[in-house]
């Protein structure tokens, strides 16, 4: 990634536009790589292929196409070797932006279908190239785009007049299985339309769920509650602001056949469902917190950290003594800040407990992560003991 502010000039009559190829060089124009030039974006070049990379294998120096295709069929090859897909798998990430180095690419995939999150001018550019590559893989049969909008204002693209997801070729709900747990993903959902990141998460909540009382706070469409209850809790509460978020997760249980008077889900917002429990003295063994992103900005983390010291605060009052709350940040600015340990440790003394770590993760392996570019890692999934 070349940032706006390291360009020292542009050389070239008439200048790149976005979207176009260009070669980067250092203050003595010795050749850095090439990549994908921005005229209005932070990101300036978005660089695809180091020099050394492209004397390697000059098959892809300055071609677009030909690096989509190899970049997406290495992708695929390396969720192969993780075990994705599998009989009792079929949800999981094929592509990670910069972890894959499609920088602004995101491609995940549901069963046979794959959905495309577009964050970067380049990729809307190449968007006919991409879905190419992504059908060449052997189980998909549609290719869902969906153009994030208001990011790619800040790449000089103003899509707001689109229909954003275009479901012309494909089913608005397709069936999943994850962990032997079967969901229904609405492609016109949340993100992409399920988070295949709290993968494994969501199968360690199933292993310490037996015989315990569970509450699922910001469930989305029951992922973590799902697996409360395959795991054999007692008992099941997810809890979510969002009707059609419900609607599904309470379909998740029939699809199942879990049994209701076991496992439920509730309309309600986070903090007044955890206020109300606090008022009526309820508590649980086992508490989740996922709540979405807080802090989407570094600009914002100070009032962020507020609100997730607040939500925390009521998670660990709602947490019987001895017991545990799994709780989440996936905005990467917190995550990345180091802060959220000491955000916890705040909410703790606020709510009047004691803490201890037991079991700090991030997102599920198909989401790699390039150590050039730590901003990649965004999620914080921490399993705390209240006491």
């Amino acid at each position: 990634m070349v940032y706006s502010g390291a360009v020292d000039r542009i050389i070239g009559r008439p200048p790149p536009v976005t979207g176009d190829v260009v070669l980067v060089a250092d203050g003595t124009e010795k050749p850095i790589g090439w990549g994908l030039y921005n005229s209005v974006s932070m990101f300036c070049v978005r660089l695809m292929q180091l020099e050394d990379e492209a004397l390697r294998d000059p098959s892809c120096a300055l071609n677009v196409e030909r690096l989509l295709e190899i970049r997406i069929i290495a992708a695929a090859a390396l969720r192969e070797q993780l075990g994705l897909p599998s009989a009792n798998k079929n949800a999981y990430r094929l592509v990670n932006s910069e972890g894959d180095r499609l920088s602004g690419l995101i491609v995940d995939i549901f069963g046979d279908e794959a959905v495309v999150a577009s964050s970067a001018a380049w990729v809307e550019k190449y968007q006919e190239q991409i879905k190419v590559c992504i059908s060449k893989i052997n189980h998909i049969n549609h290719v869902t785009w969906r153009p994030s909008i208001d990011i790619l204002k800040e790449e000089g693209l103003n899509l707001s007049d689109s229909r954003g997801v275009d479901l012309s070729n494909s089913p608005k709900l397709v069936k999943v299985v994850e962990n032997d747990i079967l969901y229904l993903v609405s492609l016109e959902g949340q993100k992409t339309g399920f988070y295949a990141d709290q993968r494994e998460n969501r199968q360690y909540i199933s292993s310490i769920s037996e015989g315990q009382k569970v509450l699922d706070i910001c469930c989305y469409t029951g992922g973590f509650a799902l697996n409360a209850a395959s795991g054999g809790a007692l008992s099941v509460t997810g809890v979510d602001s969002s009707s059609s978020a419900i609607n599904i997760a309470k379909e998740n249980i029939v699809l199942n056949n879990l049994d209701s008077g076991m496992i439920s889900f509730v309309k309600d917002d986070a903090t007044h469902f955890m206020k109300t429990a606090i008022a009526e003295g309820n508590s649980w063994d086992i508490v989740i917190l996922d709540p979405p992103k807080l802090a989407p900005s570094r600009k914002v983390l100070q009032s962020a950290s507020g609100m997730y010291r607040n939500l925390n605060s009521l998670a660990m009052q709602i947490t019987r003594r001895g017991g545990l709350l799994m709780t989440c940040s996936c905005s990467g600015a917190m995550t990345q800040s180091g802060m959220f340990l000491r955000v916890l440790q705040g909410a703790a003394t606020m709510a009047g407990r004691k803490m201890t770590v037991i079991r700090q993760a991030g997102a599920g392996c198909d989401h790699p992560i390039d150590p050039s570019y730590p901003e990649g890692e965004y999620l914080s999934n921490v399993l705390l003991r209240v006491l």
